[in-house]
């Protein structure tokens, strides 16, 4: 059934077998491989027991409602963070903050949502989960609640594996904020650059200089609120906070690694050798290279070459839009690591695009394309590719492998 596909297969299989009887399990291949359970990080576990232990769930209906309530939440966090990253850069003299960020912060949450591998977000895999923490951290950085951005860092690193690109975000942010904030406070003694506004609190920001993504004054102030040439600025926060979201960020992809090299007996590289089992690695993108190479021999697989290079450079040029609107850094640094590990691992290919599902700052300038456009336009071009992601989930939940 329908169901059973989106609960009860490949990876959800191995959660819910998590869920219920903890770690220990593995599989031995012919070919000598060993599948071993300790690849699948533990959170998703943990959540799809609370709600197995209090009511008639089964671990794999707990898990399709974690995904389905996660990936609300991930909705949500993506809006947040495209609304507040559109907001502060619409100038005050058209009607300021909070006139354009919506519309969107809408188109990016639709997009993120018809991707073609959308329906992952309603299976009981830990897409959802982990992009609804990543985007809430990215959220929180760019707002200035640093204690939150790393707690949510901490939870998106028990998730996945790339819950390193959210630590990498929290501590380039906090970084270049500190750095910032030394040069500020040392030009003149005094706490006001050249153009009078405060650091910005999200390390990427400050107000009207050159090299910002938010221009006429509406960056954020130390305190994450936006300050205007009519705001007085105020000293920069204690570093504390500061310092503390980037000693939680690390902490939960570090210690499930330690742990799993402690149970192994391999130390630090006890899960590098459990993902080695499962022919995952970080080979710098060449089993990709030769995978596409591969196609390009024959036809018709060089129809699907051809299209794995289109991708490929979509991505590409939607990351240097990204860079040359000046997003911010935070999400800069986000997407680009997602992206890097997706195209870089040595995984099963059919894999790659739900590893990419987490990188929606990518879709920011297609968002803001969408936004400008007409709205009879705009929907015509979501609702088609509402249908094309119906159309392939279907077929690709339906396929002989995993995705």
């Amino acid at each position: 059934s329908a169901y059973t596909l989106l609960t009860a297969r490949w990876d959800s299989l191995w959660y819910a077998r998590v869920a219920g009887g903890g770690y220990g399990y593995e599989v031995r291949l012919a070919n000598g491989d060993v599948h071993s359970d300790l690849a699948f990080f533990p959170l998703l576990p943990w959540l799809e027991r609370l709600p197995a232990a209090v009511g008639p769930l089964s671990y794999a209906d707990a898990g399709f409602a974690v995904s389905l309530l996660a990936s609300l939440a991930a909705a949500w966090g993506i809006f947040a963070v495209v609304e507040h990253v559109y907001d502060r850069r619409r100038p005050l003299s058209e009607g300021g903050a909070g006139t354009g960020g919506g519309r969107v912060g809408l188109f990016a949450v639709l997009l993120w949502a018809a991707l073609p591998v959308g329906i992952v977000q309603s299976m009981a895999y830990s897409e959802s989960l982990f992009t609804a923490l990543a985007a809430w951290s990215l959220y929180c950085v760019l707002t200035g609640r640093w204690v939150g951005a790393g707690a949510l860092a901490l939870a998106a690193g028990l998730t996945r594996p790339v819950g390193l690109a959210v630590v990498a975000a929290v501590w380039a942010a906090a970084v270049v904020s500190f750095v910032r904030e030394r040069d500020l406070l040392g030009r003149d003694g005094g706490l006001l650059g050249r153009d009078g506004d405060p650091p910005g609190d999200d390390g990427v920001s400050s107000g009207r200089d050159r090299g910002s993504f938010v221009r006429n004054g509406s960056a954020p102030g130390p305190h994450g609120a936006r300050s205007t040439p009519h705001t007085p600025a105020s000293a920069p926060r204690s570093p504390v906070r500061r310092v503390l979201g980037m000693l939680l960020a690390p902490l939960g992809a570090a210690g499930y690694v330690l742990w799993v090299g402690r149970r192994t007996g391999d130390g630090l590289f006890g899960y590098f050798h459990v993902q080695a089992g499962w022919r995952n690695g970080f080979d710098g993108g060449y089993a990709f290279a030769r995978f596409v190479a591969a196609q390009l021999t024959s036809f018709p697989a060089a129809l699907a070459g051809l299209g794995l290079i289109a991708g490929v450079g979509l991505l590409v040029w939607l990351y240097v839009v990204g860079v040359r609107q000046r997003q911010p850094l935070p999400l800069l640094v986000y997407s680009g690591v997602v992206t890097a590990l997706a195209l870089c691992a040595s995984s099963y290919f059919g894999s790659k695009p739900r590893l990419l599902l987490p990188a929606f700052p990518l879709l920011l300038p297609l968002a803001a394309a969408l936004a400008r456009a007409r709205v009879s336009r705009s929907a015509l071009v979501t609702g088609a590719l509402a249908l094309v992601s119906a159309l392939y989930g279907a077929f690709w939940l339906n396929g002989s492998g995993p995705p």
